[in-house]
């Protein structure tokens, strides 16, 4: 058995209370039989290191003292004998009468056993397996009691870290399972409002609204909060991927100024922008690189007084793109800014810094820049001096790209087939609006609220296409899906769920669903969902 572990603690604990026991038990003897070992025996017990070994009269002073009883309690036999043994003890168990509960019982029954904290004489706590026995003479007459004492300070603290971990562990466990039941729940109402959104947008040819802009901005802004709830997740277990291609780094540079630009507005800030005419190539995430850039720009707005100058510079050097977000605002402590970038922190090391916010951007740019192979730096002089934050990203040579559009809906984007489409969501702003949206573009839709009403539906409808919310009442959507695939063979199945796990997708593929999308979604996605699996029943059939 290796040192530390329970079992060897266990086994250790073991021994030590026989070997205990014994001594109480010879202690006892000798002191009642008074024979020629007995000098011999306390000789023994004086010498004894391991175990503070002594008696009390019967009013709990003490009468003997041993080596083992000096090394581990700090006093010498000439400061201690003739002292109440309370002096071992915190002040509080004193006050509660604990000193005298112990030698009433061991009076009583013959013998007490406790652990609990004791004190030392320099004042330092410990943690102590004590057993008091009483000691009578030949006629039953109790003439004191013998004491033994261990040290159990390294068991007891081994015990309390093994203790901490296994709670960590299932806090951690308890917070990742809270953070994805968050994000289902927050993404459930977002899901209506982008529906209602694109709707809007499709009823007119014409550039929407600012009003529209605005609104869609913050719902994007409030879905990306989401996924930053969850990204926390995903990082602490390792499970965050990216999905890469050749990205102009203007474009998400681009899209984080718009998303941080009411910030930017409201504190009145100036803002800086020096990026190069020329393509800024580099092989990554664009949603992720916009979330790195927007997180260090709202961060700059955030922690800088209105009125205040940010810049945003891009240069390339070498074989680097190298981006930097300076401010002129707050600064950071220099006892803050080696674990600027740990999640939390901020609230936790500063109250200065403490201008709302979840704590969590700052830790996901770091985790994302390292998963795009590069790295973040932050430097600051120190308090009311501002803040740089440096991003470094490996550059790839110039490559013929497309750029993709600019998210308007316009003709282009109408199918050019009419499908039957089922639609199955217990949420009645998210189905109608998801129905009035696809009808709009010419499908053939039928709507049902729980997994009853869709298997009536389909006794005299047909679906192609069946797009079920997965957290249905009853029967759920992965229930549905089984029991669809039978009656309607050809149907093509899209699952939409608020949890978007690698195992919420392996279970909805298992249950037969042809593409798993995470709320909200935008008509986009669901488009190329429905043309993607339309296009792979083709080449099957």
């Amino acid at each position: 058995m290796r040192p530390g572990t329970p079992e060897t603690l266990e086994s250790e604990l073991s021994t030590r209370t026989r070997v205990e026991q014994e001594l109480h038990e010879q202690l006892a003897m000798q002191t009642k039989k008074g024979t020629e070992s007995d000098a011999l025996f306390r000789l023994l017990v004086a010498s004894v290191g391991d175990y503070a070994i002594f008696m009390l009269d019967e009013t709990g002073h003490v009468t003997t003292w041993n080596v083992g009883a000096q090394r581990i309690k700090g006093y010498r036999a000439d400061e201690i004998i003739g002292r109440h043994f309370s002096v071992f003890y915190p002040e509080h168990d004193v006050r509660a009468g604990k000193c005298e509960h112990e030698l009433e019982v061991a009076a009583r029954e013959g013998r007490f056993e406790d652990e609990d904290w004791r004190i030392r004489k320099d004042g330092s706590r410990f943690w102590a397996n004590v057993v008091i026995t009483a000691v009578r003479d030949d006629a039953g007459t109790l003439i004191g009691f013998a004491k033994v004492t261990r040290d159990l300070t390294e068991r007891k603290r081994s015990e309390d870290e093994r203790a901490a971990r296994l709670a960590a562990e299932q806090a951690n466990r308890t917070k990742d399972e809270f953070l994805a039941t968050l994000g289902h729940e927050l993404r459930n109402p977002l899901a209506p409002i982008v529906t209602a959104l694109q709707l809007t947008k499709l009823h007119t040819d014409r550039h929407p609204a600012r009003e529209l802009q605005v609104i869609e901005r913050q719902v994007q802004h409030m879905t990306r909060l989401v996924d930053d709830l969850l990204d926390v997740a995903r990082i602490a277990r390792g499970k965050l991927t990216l999905q890469k291609q050749v990205v102009d780094l203007r474009e998400p540079i681009s899209s984080a100024i718009e998303i941080a630009g009411p910030l930017l507005e409201q504190k009145g800030h100036h803002l800086e922008l020096k990026v190069p005419q020329h393509a800024l190539l580099v092989d990554g995430d664009a949603p992720r690189l916009t979330q790195i850039f927007a997180n260090l720009i709202c961060n700059a707005a955030k922690y800088t007084d209105p009125g205040g100058h940010i810049s945003v510079r891009v240069e390339q050097r070498d074989q680097q793109l190298v981006i930097e977000i300076r401010d002129d605002g707050i600064g950071i402590g220099k006892e803050l800014l080696p674990r600027i970038f740990d999640p939390f922190v901020q609230a936790e090391q500063s109250s200065e810094r403490a201008r709302g916010g979840l704590g969590l951007g700052l830790g996901l740019v770091r985790a994302l820049v390292e998963l795009h192979g590069g790295r973040v730096e932050a430097h600051s002089q120190g308090s009311g001096l501002g803040s740089t934050f440096t991003v470094r990203l490996p550059a790839i040579a110039q490559v013929a790209s497309s750029h993709a559009p600019d998210g308007r809906l316009s003709s282009a984007f109408r199918p050019t087939g009419r499908r039957r489409i089922l639609v199955v969501d217990d949420n009645d702003d998210a189905r109608m609006l998801l129905a009035d949206i696809l009808s709009e573009l010419g499908h053939d839709v039928r709507v049902a609220a729980d997994s009853s009403s869709a298997l009536e539906v389909i006794q005299d409808f047909s679906p192609e296409v069946g797009i079920l919310d997965i957290g249905l009442p009853g029967i759920d959507g992965y229930e549905l899906a089984c029991k669809l695939r039978p009656a309607v063979p050809a149907v093509r199945l899209i699952a939409l769920s608020g949890y978007g796990q690698p195992a919420d997708k392996a279970r909805s593929q298992a249950a037969g669903f042809d593409r798993h999308l995470v709320k909200p979604v935008e008509l986009r996605r669901l488009l190329d969902a429905m043309a993607e699996i339309s296009g792979e029943r083709s080449r099957s059939s």
